[in-house]
């Protein structure tokens, strides 16, 4: 069956049924900007950024939550679009603190891009004088209320994304907020620090803890890896400067976790720089620990089973599985109980 089609400034483009005039556009390499849409979510409307012109309507539409009809007439760039979007940057950008030089978020924000496509150098409307005061109680997550602009995107992430379900809009007017059940603190909320409001935040209200000050997006060389936790395979990206990670982000089309992490994935690489990794094997002999050889401990362990083996019997034996291996890994671990020891005391440690 034929695609409906519809015009697009000036040319003709065809389209599923379903689509939004946002999905039209990118799929036809038109840009149309956003600030508040989220891949695979519901759209909302929120930033009124992606405002198109449509013939015969009385207004302007926010080309994320407008469905495509044949026929239909839009124009992305018109000059009362252009008009439109400038006055609601300006707000945006007037809502709160968002002075880029003293930001986290600084050549990664999406309002910053905004304000430079569409050349606004001032602004007409005055700030708040009072801000929520910034939350960073817990770890992981800085919570700057001073330059949220309320587009909904950590709460999509959160709700639609990963279904955890721990934040909403609350409050009313001038002193809506993003808040946790009960306006808790993250730490005494349904948080479970995946990180993924983190991951979708178009500005600097929500930023990793652990690498505030450590460097701007320019200074970074991103490398792509795979989770060392459990076996599912996440893809990530590690943010590296001067040789150390930094912070860490998902591969937003990355197979299997799409974008997606968990607080082990996106916040857990302390481990690499801890000072109390091993580097060898180690022996005890007097109560004190030996640097020893894989094989002399390999060896000694072989022993020491045998032996436990032969006076109790093999249930005397249990083993536990490390959740950062590899599955392969996890399953020769089993195997070797199984079948070798004799025993079906085996665990993984994911549990934990």
């Amino acid at each position: 069956m034929a695609k409906s089609t519809l015009m697009m400034n000036g040319r003709e483009v065809g389209f599923e049924p379903g689509q939004t005039i946002l999905d039209v556009a990118r799929a036809h390499g038109v840009d149309i900007p956003s600030l508040c849409y989220l891949k695979d979510c519901t759209p909302t409307g929120a930033c009124r950024v992606c405002l198109v012109e449509i013939k015969g309507a009385r207004s302007l539409m926010a080309a994320c939550a407008m469905p495509a009809a044949p026929g239909m007439e839009i124009l992305t760039e018109s000059e009362k679009v252009v008009k439109a979007r400038k006055l609601n940057i300006e707000l945006l950008l007037a809502s709160g603190r968002h002075d880029c030089v003293t930001c986290e978020a600084n050549g990664d924000c999406t309002l910053q891009d905004l304000a430079y496509r569409y050349k606004i150098s001032e602004l007409r409307f005055e700030r708040p004088e009072k801000w929520y005061p910034t939350e960073d109680l817990n770890p992981m997550i800085i919570r700057d209320f001073s330059r949220c602009v309320l587009c909904g995107r950590c709460i999509q992430a959160c709700n639609e994304v990963q279904v955890n379900r721990a934040i909403s809009f609350g409050y009313r007017g001038a002193a809506a907020k993003i808040i946790t059940s009960g306006d808790k603190p993250y730490h005494e909320s349904d948080c479970v620090f995946c990180g993924q409001c983190v991951e979708v935040c178009p500005v600097g209200a929500l930023k990793e803890k652990k690498a505030k000050g450590l460097g701007r997006p320019w200074e970074v060389e991103k490398v792509r890896t795979t989770c060392p936790y459990c076996g599912v395979g996440c893809q990530l990206w590690l943010h590296v400067k001067d040789g150390k990670i930094i912070k860490v982000t998902a591969v937003e089309d990355g197979a299997p976790n799409q974008g997606r992490l968990c607080v082990k994935g996106r916040f857990g690489y302390d481990f690499i720089y801890s000072e109390d990794r091993l580097k060898t094997p180690l022996i005890k002999e007097n109560g004190e620990f030996r640097p020893a050889s894989w094989d002399e401990a390999l060896d000694l362990v072989a022993d020491k089973f045998k032996g436990i083996i032969a006076e109790h019997g093999p249930d005397a034996i249990a083993g536990l599985s490390c959740a950062r291996s590899i599955n392969e890994d996890s399953y020769n671990m089993q195997k070797l109980f199984r079948a070798v020891i004799g025993t079906n005391n085996i665990d993984h440690c994911a549990r934990t």
